[in-house]
């Protein structure tokens, strides 16, 4: 749905010798995607033929919603979560774009999203939060 690349939390790639290093900065430091994400970025890249990796955790600077490229939050909004708005809260329901919204929980269906309804077509959906 959204690459991580788009997502943001790749801060670098470079080779070290003949190790190739990615260095991931989680969206936050409890995120229980982690360790399947790194192992996603490993199995990917053994598939491209490279064979010594390391993966680097980069806690700081701490990730920020403002890393999320145009092309993601676009993503976003196709599957049908709103993206983050600095100004709080989705500017317009993912499904039909009306702004007639109502927040339903601060806690959608991982903690970084808020559970929002479009008051026009009444759908539900998720909010990504902006961090």
């Amino acid at each position: 749905m959204i690459s991580i690349v788009d997502l943001g939390i790749i801060r670098g790639v470079a080779w070290q010798g003949d190790t190739l290093e990615v260095t991931v900065t989680p969206t936050y430091s409890g995120c229980p995607a982690t360790s399947i994400i790194n192992l996603d970025i490993e199995t990917a890249l053994r598939s491209h033929g490279v064979e010594k990796i390391a993966i680097k955790r980069a806690l700081s600077p701490a990730w920020t919603t403002d890393w999320l490229s145009e092309k993601g939050r676009a993503r976003l909004e196709e599957y049908g979560i709103a993206p983050p708005n600095p100004a709080g809260g989705p500017q317009r329901c993912p499904q039909c774009r009306a702004t007639n919204l109502e927040k339903v929980s601060q806690f959608g269906s991982t903690p970084c999203k808020a559970h929002w309804r479009c008051l026009e077509c009444l759908e539900p959906f998720d909010y990504f939060k902006c961090i």
